[in-house]
């Protein structure tokens, strides 16, 4: 218990002092949480990972021997280049550090829990330096929090509930251009928590297949005044409310022998989620495919993810501020991912994961011209890559 409780302290520390602009890929969420789950493409509905597998999949703790340990992070470098005038700039919000941290533990013969707390989501740019980008800054980070119960069958069939709480942090604040007043426009950081549950179900045919499945419920958060102080200057009223959405997702995996194959497929409902959906934020098709092999005391990772993005760009004269602030602030507009990784189990207890995903480049544009002149647009590209460490203890 005193390893549990000095765990956890670290992380949540360590979240608070590193997570300065975080990034994601589908959407605002990272394509996985845990660094073998991200080698393989962000598939392991149905593929056990160990005690990573908390947030990923609840009931596959139950194939966790005893108790493990796994601690580490994703060192983030986002991209993202935005044009609005005839200058091109790149965001200064490019390099973040995500921590991750669980623990699952067989507690009877049928019966285990866990604890996982991890960096999950969130979004931010920072063109302070940059006055024809309105010195836009904002930044979104996301942690969550969650104590997985689960229970094994005799027939292959397990069951897993986890109940999750989130910890929110929300801050956009700009300059207005001289020509509209030039006022400096942002209420601060403004935080909230959330409560959720994440529902799982597995069943391992014994023949090297196994099919999951899992819901992860829709967390409200209001985050007082960060939105509507930030969108009053344009005329918009979606209110505080950024909800982070629910998740409904099925995977199965197959192995024999050394060769492992998992394929998931997942949908985000950002367009029935409160403030994504004002954005014109749509529904997320998620599809992750990943392949291992395992050699014992190495194994190598690869996979693939791809989800388009969920904004909206309307191009329209009504909706030029959405596209703005989209595009300005939150381009979550990466689509395909790649992903390459392995392990190294230096002896039966301890081992360690390194993974690197590479987001592709993505272009977006939106016309502007109503609120700025004549063939004003703006224009955004938008690339990612992110390496994960991950140190695993069993005991």
């Amino acid at each position: 218990m005193k390893l549990l409780n000095t765990t956890i302290k670290g992380a949540i520390t360590l979240s608070f002092i590193t997570s300065s602009a975080l990034y994601a890929t589908n959407g605002d969420t990272l394509i996985g949480v845990g660094a073998k789950t991200r080698a393989m493409g962000g598939a392991g509905i149905a593929l056990s990972h160990g005690a990573e597998s908390t947030l990923v999949n609840p009931a596959l703790i139950t194939d966790v021997a005893s108790t493990e340990i796994s601690f580490g992070g994703t060192i983030f470098m986002p991209t993202v280049k935005t044009q609005m005038s005839p200058l091109e700039h790149k965001s200064a919000a490019d390099l973040s550090i995500i921590p991750g941290v669980a623990i699952a533990s067989q507690v009877s013969p049928n019966t285990y829990v866990g604890v996982g707390m991890w960096g999950t989501a969130g979004m931010g740019t920072d063109f302070k330096k940059h006055p024809d980008l309105f010195k836009m800054e904002t930044t979104l980070q996301l942690m969550q929090f969650a104590v997985p119960v689960a229970y094994k069958f005799g027939n292959g069939f397990s069951v897993g509930v986890a109940p999750i709480m989130q910890y929110g942090s929300l801050d956009i604040h700009y300059q207005m251009p001289a020509m509209m007043g030039g006022m400096n426009v942002g209420d601060g950081q403004n935080q909230d928590l959330g409560y959720g549950v994440s529902v799982g179900a597995t069943y391992d045919f014994r023949n090297g297949l196994k099919v999951g499945a899992v819901y992860k419920s829709k967390i409200s958060m209001d985050y007082a005044h960060s939105l509507t102080a930030a969108t009053a200057p344009f005329g918009l009223n979606f209110g505080d409310k950024l909800d982070q959405p629910a998740e409904i997702g099925i995977g199965v995996s197959f192995n024999h022998g050394p060769h492992t194959i998992a394929v998931d497929y997942k949908k985000i409902k950002w367009g029935s989620a409160a403030g994504y959906k004002d954005f014109g934020w749509k529904d997320q098709n998620v599809f992750a495919v990943g392949y291992e092999y395992n050699a014992g005391k190495w194994a190598i990772r690869a996979g693939f993810n791809h989800a388009k993005n969920p904004l909206t760009i309307y191009n329209s004269p009504m909706k030029t501020a959405v596209d703005m602030f989209n595009l300005l602030g939150f381009p979550a507009t990466a689509e395909n991912h790649l992903t390459l990784g392995g392990s190294y189990e230096f002896n039966k207890n301890f081992s360690m994961d390194v993974t690197v995903v590479y987001g592709f480049n993505k272009k977006s544009s939106a016309d502007v011209s109503a609120m700025f002149g004549p063939g004003a647009k703006i224009s955004n590209k938008h690339a990612e890559t992110g390496i994960s460490i991950q140190l695993n203890y069993k005991f």
